[in-house]
């Protein structure tokens, strides 16, 4: 009787419920990794599927070349996120940001260290930069409460479209978009992101921050050696899916971007490598086999596993036709779950991998809603979850770091989160009217 009574539940009210059951057994304390592949293989088998299907198509899930693809790249990028992370790069752009800068040069290091420590992702990245910039405030009586949201809220600028970090390479595999229009849609946040930091945080301060003449001998050779592996990842992450697609006709467009990154990563890393071994200095993966670099490759394990077994489950195409014939705006729901997803589980993937597929769905059942206009939507309310969130491992991280309170420095981070969420809705409204 239960068990009919459960089956006959609508696909809304499924989706929903796997979805909060997922951040219900994160906030206890399960990985979100093995909480989304537990949700995964629920919401196959709640779909009415028999276990034999179910098990089918987790081994389907299992053996797409996406998943194994994704699980290197971010193995190796979190490997370059320890030689971005080093004392002598991280001085390297703090004496460019002095030169270039002038008298403004330390405000302008203010964003340059926490923004270019954050060109590559890695667990609690802003505690990377938290000692550079408290290194360049050493002289300046400044609220720690202050100097903690600076960090933090500049060490994330690049999350919305740099496409090292998880969340946007996963995004690109879910959103049927092409890469540089993902892109051309969410590189405009960090503008927005810059500009609302720039005014909300150090504005007033700038009196305070100015030097009398600009500071920092010539970085060089060093500067030049942090920028030039970035600039080999990117443009091959750019530039090259069109060859590898000529390359391997039958391979799918995120397969494509996903080579095009690995082998800008390898070549990157292969520079870095032959660079420490004529400085004596940064052995390649020495720090690769971690708790911390295991538990990102789980949680991204996870997110293409769950991703797999809801389409599977076929409840998407239901769940949106159901959403279409109510009276509930689906701007509200696509809003609503990423920044529910964002605040609870602290972390990009954490919005990304369980709302996305259902943002996609949503997006596909209306008509009048392009991806494009879904996607501005949704990341910029899971971003805005993720900021406020008190579990955001960076956020701890940088906290702690300047001893303050979360009151403290929400003060700070509120009116910068809130110019992101109106840009996010402003330009999903801007695309919606435009058929976009």
């Amino acid at each position: 009787m239960i068990l009919s009574l459960l089956l006959s539940l609508s696909p809304v009210v499924k989706i929903l419920s796997v979805f909060l059951f997922i951040l219900l057994l994160n906030r206890t304390g399960l990985p979100l990794g093995v909480a989304l592949l537990t949700g995964g293989l629920g919401i196959d088998l709640w779909a009415g599927r028999p276990v034999t299907t179910v098990s089918g198509d987790l081994g389907h899930a299992l053996a797409a070349p996406e998943l194994w693809l994704l699980l290197i790249n971010i193995t190796l990028i979190l490997e370059f996120g320890h030689f971005m992370s080093s004392e002598r790069n991280a001085q390297a752009i703090l004496a460019a940001a002095r030169r270039l800068g002038g008298r403004n040069g330390r405000a302008l290091g203010l964003v340059l260290i926490p923004a270019t420590i954050g060109l590559v992702p890695m667990p609690g990245g802003a505690l990377f930069s938290a000692p550079l910039v408290g290194e360049t405030l050493r002289d300046r009586d400044l609220p720690a409460a202050w100097k903690a949201s600076v960090n933090y809220w500049f060490r994330h600028v690049l999350e919305y479209w740099w496409p090292l970090y998880p969340v946007v390479i996963v995004s690109l595999s879910i959103f049927n978009l092409s890469t540089w229009h993902f892109f051309l849609l969410q590189a405009p946040f960090t503008v927005v992101s810059i500009g609302a930091g720039w005014f909300f945080l150090l504005r007033r301060h700038l009196p305070l921050l100015r030097d009398a003449a600009g500071a920092g001998a010539p970085a060089g050779r060093d500067l030049l050696g942090v920028l030039v592996p970035i600039l080999i990842i990117v443009l091959s992450t750019l530039l090259l899916p069109g060859a590898v697609a000529r390359l391997f006709p039958p391979a799918s467009p995120t397969t494509a971007k996903l080579l095009a990154m690995l082998a800008g990563l390898l070549a990157a890393l292969l520079l870095i490598a032959g660079r420490g071994r004529e400085e004596g200095c940064h052995r390649p993966f020495a720090r690769l086999f971690t708790a911390k670099t295991a538990g990102v490759i789980f949680t991204l394990a996870g997110v293409m596993l769950f991703q797999g077994m809801l389409e599977a489950s076929e409840l998407l195409p239901a769940a949106g036709r159901q959403l279409g014939a109510s009276h509930i705006p689906v701007e509200i729901i696509i809003a609503f779950l990423p920044f529910l997803a964002g605040l609870v589980t602290g972390l990009a993937i954490g919005f990304g991998g369980p709302a996305f597929p259902l943002v996609v769905g949503l997006a596909a059942a209306d008509p009048t809603l392009g991806e494009g206009a879904a996607l501005v939507l949704a990341f910029s309310m899971g971003y805005a979850g993720m900021m406020l969130s008190p579990v955001h491992l960076c956020y701890v991280l940088t906290r702690r770091y300047f001893y303050t309170s979360l009151a403290d420095t929400y003060h700070y981070l509120v009116p910068c989160v809130l110019v992101i969420m109106a840009w996010g809705v402003a330009l999903h409204v801007f695309l919606r009217l435009a058929g976009w």
